[in-house]
């Protein structure tokens, strides 16, 4: 077991966690953000912030309708994720913002 940690502080509402690559990805609970963490030292790596992926529609609810679910294809390489009550799963590549 480890504390995960971002810039020296803990970091909280950790969710969904998925094996990625020698990576553990979790969606932090109501925020449309993935923390990429090392697991030997529980240190975020690195942030994946996927704002506006699924926006909102006036039925749906902003606190739990929200970012919830990762899934790996390591065969094909390819990442998904979904959300509470969505109706719709996305294939994502992660680059780097340079």
């Amino acid at each position: 077991r480890v504390s995960v940690t971002a810039d020296g502080r803990p970091v909280d509402r950790i969710n969904e966690l998925e094996w990625i690559d020698g990576e553990v990805w979790a969606n932090i609970w109501q925020t449309d953000r993935i923390a990429r963490i090392d697991p030997e030292t529980g240190q975020v790596k690195a942030w994946i912030d996927l704002t506006g992926l699924y926006p909102l529609t006036p039925e749906m609810d902003p606190v739990d309708d929200v970012l919830n679910g990762i899934a790996w294809d390591r065969q094909a390489n390819r990442i998904f994720v979904t959300g509470k009550r969505w109706s719709s799963l996305f294939e994502i590549r992660v680059v780097d913002r340079r």
